[in-house]
C-alpha cells in the first residue's frame, strides 16, 4: 500500500499533468479556429475548379491528344502514395487513422500485384509506416518548420510529385489526409490526383456550351498541374484542421481522465491518512490503559 507522502506526491503530479493538458486544449482550441476558417474558405475555390475541370476533361474524353496527367501513362502497375499526417502527437487517433487508410491501400495494392512507393509528409506518418514499408519510401518532406500552411508549401510537393511523374516513376498517385468536420469528426481519405480525375455536379453550368480558346487540351495542360497543386493545398487545410481538432479533443479528455485520477487518489490518501490517525489513537488509548 502507497504511503501517504507516496499519494501526496502522486497527487500533485496528477494536478500538474492537467495543468499541461488544459494548456494545450485551449492552445489548440485557438488554433483550430483558424485552420478551421482556412479549410472551409478553401473549399468553393476546390469544387468550382473541379467542376470547370471536369467539363474541360469530359469535352477532351480519352483523346489522343489529351495531356499526359489526364489520361496517364495508360497502365497502373506503380502507385505512389502521397500519406500526409502532422508533425506532431497527441491528438488522439489522427495520424494513426490516416496512416492505417495507407497501409490498407498499400496491402490492397500489394496483393493484386502491383508495385508501391510511399511519400510522406509529415514526421509521424514516417514513423508510422517505416516499419512495414521503410523499403518502399522514396522520399519524405519536412513541415516541422512551417508555422502556417500556404499555397507554396503544396507547390513544392507539387512539384516534386509532378517531376517523379514526369520521370516514369509511377503511373497513379493517390494522396491520403484526414477530411474536417468537426471538432469530434475527422474522416480518412483517399483522392488520386494523378490521372486527374474530376467530378461536377449536375447543376454546374448545365446546358450551358464553351468555346475555349486556346483548346481545351492547351488549356487543361496548364491548369492540370495547378490542379495537383491546389488538391493537395486543400488536402493539407483539411489536414491542419483535423489536428488541432483531434488534439482539442484529446486534450480535453486527458483533462477530464486527470481530474478524475485527482478525485480518486484524494479519497484514496484520505482514507489511508484517517488509517493513520486511528492506528495512533488506538495505540495511545492501549498505553493508558496499560498505565
Amino acid at each position: 500500500m502507497p504511503s501517504l507522502k507516496d499519494l501526496k506526491n502522486r497527487i500533485e503530479s496528477v494536478k500538474s499533468t492537467r495543468k499541461i493538458t488544459k494548456a494545450m486544449q485551449m492552445v489548440a482550441a485557438a488554433k483550430l479556429r483558424r485552420a478551421q476558417e482556412s479549410a472551409e474558405a478553401s473549399r468553393p475555390y476546390a469544387e468550382r475548379f473541379n467542376a470547370v475541370m471536369a467539363g474541360l476533361a469530359a469535352s477532351v474524353g480519352g483523346s489522343d491528344s489529351a495531356p499526359k496527367l489526364l489520361r496517364g501513362t495508360g497502365s497502373d502497375d506503380v502507385h505512389l502514395l502521397v500519406v500526409m499526417t502532422a508533425e506532431r502527437g497527441l491528438c488522439g487517433g489522427f495520424n494513426a487513422n490516416i496512416a492505417k487508410l495507407a497501409r490498407a491501400k498499400a496491402d490492397e495494392l500489394r496483393g493484386k500485384g502491383k508495385t508501391v512507393k510511399v511519400l510522406t509528409v509529415g514526421k509521424k506518418g514516417r514513423d508510422a509506416l517505416k516499419r512495414d514499408f521503410g523499403d518502399l519510401f522514396v522520399g519524405h518532406i519536412d513541415l516541422s518548420e512551417v508555422k502556417r500552411i500556404g499555397y507554396n508549401n503544396a507547390q513544392d510537393i507539387a512539384k516534386d510529385v509532378l517531376s517523379r511523374f514526369d520521370g516514369g516513376e509511377f503511373d497513379v498517385a493517390t494522396i491520403f489526409y484526414s477530411k474536417f468536420v468537426n471538432v469530434v469528426t475527422q474522416i480518412p481519405t483517399a483522392q488520386q490526383v494523378i490521372p486527374a480525375s474530376f467530378e461536377g455536379t449536375e447543376d454546374d453550368d448545365s446546358g450551358a456550351v464553351f468555346d475555349y480558346e486556346p483548346s481545351e487540351e492547351a488549356i487543361l495542360a496548364d491548369l492540370l498541374p495547378k490542379g495537383v497543386a491546389t488538391a493537395i493545398f486543400s488536402a493539407l487545410l483539411e489536414n491542419g484542421a483535423s489536428e488541432q481538432g483531434a488534439r482539442m479533443s484529446a486534450m480535453d479528455n486527458a483533462t477530464r481522465n486527470a481530474g478524475e485520477m485527482i478525485d480518486k487518489l484524494t479519497i484514496q490518501f484520505n482514507r489511508s491518512r484517517q488509517a493513520v490517525i486511528t492506528n495512533e489513537l488506538i495505540e495511545i488509548i492501549s498505553g493508558a490503559e496499560a498505565l
